[in-house]
């Protein structure tokens, strides 16, 4: 249906001549009837005889300094983005309809009606405007519209006595630098009054829908249906962008599609048999991580929980850890030397019980990122081999483990209720309800997790796509005294003792490997596996070089040929999260230290990386194979006394370790599953190094 417009009054305009070619073409006809070409005259309207108010719209479009204003449609929208607009009713003749528009505000039902669609719509924007301004301060807005007769009248008497054009004047803006260039005093005259009173009046006006959205307190109505993750998204972050990383094909017709989306410096990623799944995926993670915003109750999202999705923690939650963590570790260091205050890898675990953080406590801390050399290997476990920071916590970690043991084996029953374990079994124990430990590492964890962590702060996610390489999801080596990994290069999968005192290089698995593997036996190992249940990480935090879909699906893509696991183990998914903010990384190498501390320890202890031992004295840590195995060496002959057994001769470190026979059933079996799939051999140390006894 074509749209008749208004002819505008331009009758003293008839007999002038324009200044240009330009401003004569914008009323030149396209075709004379005589064949002659001229001003075309038009017929003034029967208002506005004086021309005042079209003499100003002709002055508008010769000024080229004027910036078209946004109309009422695009204010609202800047108010309350997606709305949605419907269409009510269409009445009229055909060749003079009348359409009728409404749109949900506030819980209120604004309807506008006209001649098209679009002005309907504009008249339905231009009425809910209206409504931010009915509040108590009427005379204000009265004064700020110049309408001085009744200052007193409240916006929201039914009779308002301001003008019904204060929103259909939107479309004009003033623009003082333009007035220079009016053809007369008059004119200038003119446009100063009326861009001067109509520049206020829109000012005020949009001060007073400020003040009005204040009280509203923020109030947003309830959608008549739930929107989807994507479209909730693009409000909060207007204009995200989407990239396809990776596309892979099972079989004829299964495909898997991989879509990520950066929002606030950080990419979320999602997977889907089609892009739009794997974009909603993505845009459910970034809703969690960044807003602990659920979009519906699993089950009515359309989406099912995959092994290949990436489960975040609530971004708050996971800031706290952090926060906690740090704390911590500024009020350790205070007395130590500035070298130990400026590490370049900071881990650590907080224990909670449920999720409530009030009760709160880090359990243990640490700090390195090296490893020792092959020559101080140690044939009486008086050595720490891996002093990355991540290993050095869990270690530390058994260290609180054993002491929450020790409690409860105590004689005093009030020490039993302290305890963070429970009896099971016969000389059996697990962790308490709700016990949940959370790591946090301040740096993507080494090997294949940090692979492609830094394409995540490229300028252009798009041209930062996936690039399948050679050894993706591979199992990777740390260099020895040194940083950084490569992939598994060993010939064999054991070290020899001789090779390593000779020259050869020292391997030692990646970060990224050991987590994999506490996914799968827990984080108490083979010794603690005699008394207790796994233990498991509830969620893990990365601080920066983080990509944590990428680093989710290498933790559960080694996990699935594992087949079928004994009762107390489990494919342990942890959940992940970054920081809101990533930590400040000290430029530099990484000082030939690292530090650690346990829940009760009244000080840091400070080691030589290079040699694994303590960095005062050179003694053995407390973090040591010969330390711990004389923590359970105790508790095993307590355990023993309680249940009426006695061994006939002392353990071997390594014998003590394969005797916890499910542990090591689900261990070879994780090495067979790594195998299966082409990901790489577990290279172990020599032998000779865990074939020690305890000195009487």
């Amino acid at each position: 249906i074509a749209e008749v417009k208004e002819n505008r009054n331009i009758g003293n305009l008839e007999d002038r001549t324009t200044g240009s070619a330009e401003c004569q073409s914008l009323f030149r006809s396209d075709s004379t009837r005589g064949g002659s070409s001229g001003l075309k005259r038009k017929r003034p309207l029967e208002e506005d005889n004086n021309g005042h108010l079209c003499q100003l719209r002709l002055i508008y479009k010769k000024l080229s300094c004027f910036e078209a204003p946004k109309n009422a449609l695009v204010q609202l929208n800047e108010l309350r983005p997606g709305l949605q607009y419907r269409m009510v009713s269409q009445t009229g003749p055909v060749h003079a309809p009348v359409f009728s528009i409404a749109v949900e505000v506030n819980g209120l039902t604004f309807e506008g009606t006209g001649p098209t669609k679009k002005k309907a719509k504009m008249r339905a924007a231009e009425l809910a405007l209206k409504s931010f301004i009915q509040f108590p301060n009427a005379p204000q807005a009265h004064l700020a519209m110049g309408n001085m007769s009744n200052p007193s009248a409240d916006f929201t008497s039914d009779q308002a006595d301001f003008p019904d054009t204060l929103f259909k004047e939107f479309e004009s803006s003033p623009c003082s630098d333009g007035l220079s260039l009016c053809n007369s005093a008059a004119e200038s005259e003119l446009i100063s009054s009326e861009l001067l009173r109509h520049g206020r009046l829109l000012r005020h006006t949009l001060d007073l829908m400020v003040q009005a959205q204040q009280r509203l307190g923020g109030i947003v109505p309830e959608p008549e249906a739930p929107k989807s993750p994507v479209a909730l998204l693009n409000e909060l972050r207007p204009g995200l962008r989407y990239a396809c990383l990776s596309e892979r094909v099972e079989g004829r017709r299964l495909r898997s599609f991989v879509m990520a989306v950066r929002v606030d410096g950080q990419i979320f990623e999602g997977c889907g048999r089609s892009k739009k799944l794997a974009k909603t995926q993505a845009a459910q993670c970034a809703l969690q991580a960044l807003f602990n915003i659920r979009t519906a109750p699993e089950g009515r999202t359309g989406l099912r929980a995959s092994r290949k999705s990436c489960p975040h923690l609530p971004q708050d939650f996971a800031d706290s850890i952090f926060h906690l963590l740090r704390e911590k570790y500024r009020s350790l260091v205070g007395g130590c030397s500035p070298v130990h205050c400026q590490h370049k890898s900071l881990a650590g675990i907080v224990m909670t019980r449920g999720l409530d953080l009030r009760n709160a406590q880090v359990v243990a801390l640490s700090t390195g990122t090296k490893c020792i050399k092959g020559e101080y290997l140690s044939d009486q476990g008086q050595v720490v081999n891996d002093c990355h920071a991540e290993v050095m916590a869990r270690r530390a970690l058994l260290r609180f483990l054993y002491s929450q043991l020790e409690l409860f084996l105590s004689k005093r029953p009030e020490d039993w209720e302290d305890s963070i374990f429970v009896q099971h079994k016969e000389c059996g124990y697990r962790l308490r309800e709700n016990i949940h430990f959370h790591m946090y590492i301040s740096t993507s964890p080494c090997g294949d997790g940090r692979l492609n962590s830094p394409y995540e702060i490229t300028t252009d996610l798009h041209n930062s796509r996936c690039v399948m390489r050679k050894h993706r999801n591979q199992l990777r080596t740390k260099i020895e005294s040194g940083e950084g990994t490569v992939p598994v290069q060993c010939k064999g999968p054991v070290q020899t003792w001789d090779g390593v005192l000779q020259g050869e290089q020292l391997i030692t698995m990646s970060c990224t490997d050991k987590i994999t593997r506490w996914n799968i036996l827990g984080l108490q190992g083979a010794l603690l596996s005699h008394f207790v249940e796994p233990v498991y990480l509830y969620s893990v935090t990365v601080g920066s070089l983080r990509h944590t879909g990428h680093l989710g699906r290498v933790l559960n893509q080694r996990q699935e040929r594992l087949g079928q696991l004994p009762t107390t183990y489990r494919r342990n998914q942890p959940l992940l999260s970054g920081l809101s903010g990533a930590e400040y990384q000290h430029p530099g190498k990484a000082s030939c230290v690292s530090v650690n501390w346990t829940l009760g320890d009244t000080e840091l202890e400070v080691i030589n990386t290079a040699t694994g031992q303590r960095r005062d004295s050179g003694t053995p840590s407390r973090l040591c194979k010969h330390s711990l195995f004389t923590r359970w060496s105790r508790l095993y002959r307590k355990s023993e006394t309680l249940c009426n057994r006695q061994s006939d001769r002392q353990l071997m470190y390594c014998e003590a370790k394969m005797a916890a026979c499910p542990y090591q059933t689900v261990k070879q079996q994780w090495f067979r599953s790594l195998q299966e799939t082409g990901l790489g051999t577990w290279v172990k140390k020599p032998p000779e190094q865990d074939q020690f006894l305890l000195s009487v």
